[in-house]
């Protein structure tokens, strides 16, 4: 089949797309390897996004190789909690039996969670703060 001109933006947003998919499937892959070669107990997805986080930290992929995809995939990430949510449905009779301790878990490391993230933000801010202090001291 001939591409024509029409075709074309058609055609090279479809190519962009399937590479792009193709390098994150590619660290997804790699991460998958780790986790059979060592055994150790971490998601081969956790593993992957390290990777890949390294890899755009050291210049290797560029953020325009996976930008689009990306994008795209986190502006539909509401669709990929769908099939959780029916299989959560299908298990509320079980749920049911374990609710508080459940709701408990859930509302108690919010808090944590939440505290822990303000202490590491005021942390970081005083940190920042005291370093422009002494830049601007060293400058005079």
């Amino acid at each position: 089949m001939k591409i024509t001109e029409f075709m074309w933006p058609y055609y090279y947003s479809l190519h962009n797309m399937i590479v792009q998919f193709g390098i994150l499937l590619s660290f997804l892959a790699a991460g998958e390897f780790i986790v059979w070669l060592t055994g150790v107990n971490i998601p081969s997805s956790i593993i992957g996004m390290l990777l890949l986080t390294a890899s755009l930290k050291a210049g290797v992929v560029k953020p325009r190789h996976v930008e689009r995809l990306s994008n795209f995939l986190v502006h539909n990430l509401g669709f990929f909690f769908v099939p959780a949510g029916v299989g959560l449905m299908n298990c509320l009779g079980i749920i049911s039996g374990q609710l508080l301790p459940i709701v408990a878990a859930s509302v108690g490391s919010t808090v944590i969670i939440i505290a822990v993230n303000g202490q590491v933000h005021s942390y970081v801010r005083r940190r920042l703060a005291r370093r422009q202090q002494l830049q601007s001291q060293t400058e005079l």
